[in-house]
C-alpha cells in the first residue's frame, strides 16, 4: 500500500485537496478511531444529506450535524475540516456515478448529449438542495470527475477541440441547473400559495391582462399579442419545455460541430 500523501497546512495534502477528499480517492486512509465510537466521514455526510433534504442547505452546519449524530461539534473536525469540505462530500454522495445507459457513439453526439443533460437533471431534481451549494472549485471528487468524463465523452468524434468541448459542457451544466432551479422555485411558490398550477396560471393571466389594460390600448403591444394568441401556459409540460430549450441549445452546438461558428 502506498504511503499517504504528506499533509500540508490546514490538512491539505500534496494534491491540493482536503484530506477527506483524498480519502475518497483512496489516496489516504480514513480515520478509524475518534472521540466517539462509530463516528466517521460516511455517518457525518449521511446525516448532513438528510438534514439538507428535509430542511435545506441553510440548516446544515457542523454544530447541527453533530447534534443530529449525538456527538460534539469538535469531534466532527477529526473527520471533516470545515463546512465547505462537508458540502463537497455531500455533493459527492448525492450525485453518485453517472448511469451506464448512455447511447452508443453510433447514436450521434446529439442523442448522447441529450442523455447526459437528462441524467444530470434527474440528479438535481432528486436532490434540489444541490442547487444551493456554493460552487467553490472545479470538479475534484471521484463522482464529479466521472460525470465530467461522461459529458466530454459524448462529444468524442465531433471534431471539436478540447477547450470547446469544455465550453459546451459548461453551457449544458448552466442550462440544466437553471431549468431545475426554476422548476423548483415555481413549485415552492405554488406550495406556499396553496394554489394548483392551473389556478396560478389563471391568476397570472388575469393580473397581466389587467396591468396591460391599466396603461391603455396602445401599451405593451407585444404582450397584448401574446395574450391574444392564448399560448401562455398552453400545453404546460415541464418535460416538454425542458426538452424544447435543450434542443435549441444543441442547435447551437450543432453549428460549432458543423464548423459554422467561431
Amino acid at each position: 500500500m502506498a504511503a499517504p500523501p504528506p499533509e500540508g497546512r490546514d490538512g491539505v495534502g500534496e494534491t491540493g485537496l482536503p484530506a477527506s477528499v483524498e480519502a475518497a480517492w483512496g489516496l489516504r486512509g480514513r480515520p478509524t478511531k475518534g472521540p466517539r465510537p462509530g463516528l466517521g466521514v460516511d455517518r457525518i455526510v449521511d446525516a448532513a444529506v438528510r438534514l439538507a433534504a428535509s430542511e435545506g442547505i441553510p440548516a446544515v452546519s457542523m454544530g447541527r450535524v453533530a447534534k443530529e449524530l449525538g456527538a460534539s461539534t469538535m469531534s466532527l473536525y477529526r473527520y471533516v475540516a470545515a463546512k465547505d469540505e462537508l458540502f463537497i462530500l455531500m455533493q459527492e454522495a448525492a450525485t453518485g456515478l453517472p448511469p451506464e445507459d448512455c447511447p452508443p457513439p453510433s447514436a450521434g453526439w446529439r442523442a448522447r448529449l441529450t442523455w447526459f443533460a437528462e441524467a444530470y437533471r434527474d440528479v438535481l431534481e432528486a436532490n434540489l438542495w444541490l442547487l444551493h451549494i456554493p460552487i467553490s472549485s472545479p470538479p475534484a471528487t471521484p463522482n464529479s470527475v466521472a460525470w465530467m468524463e461522461a459529458g466530454l465523452d459524448t462529444l468524442d468524434g465531433t471534431g471539436l477541440d478540447e477547450a470547446t468541448k469544455l465550453g459546451v459542457m459548461m453551457l449544458i451544466d448552466g442550462y440544466v441547473r437553471s431549468q431545475a432551479g426554476l422548476a423548483a422555485d415555481l413549485a415552492e411558490a405554488m406550495r406556499r400559495s396553496g394554489r394548483t398550477a392551473e389556478e396560478s396560471h389563471r391568476q397570472y393571466l388575469h393580473t397581466l391582462t389587467r396591468l396591460a389594460d391599466q396603461r391603455g390600448p396602445d401599451s405593451f403591444p407585444a404582450v397584448r399579442r401574446l395574450l391574444a394568441a392564448q399560448v401562455l401556459g398552453e400545453g404546460d409540460d415541464p418535460e416538454a419545455d425542458f426538452d424544447w430549450g435543450l434542443q435549441r441549445v444543441l442547435d447551437g452546438v450543432g453549428v460549432l460541430v458543423g464548423g459554422g461558428a467561431r
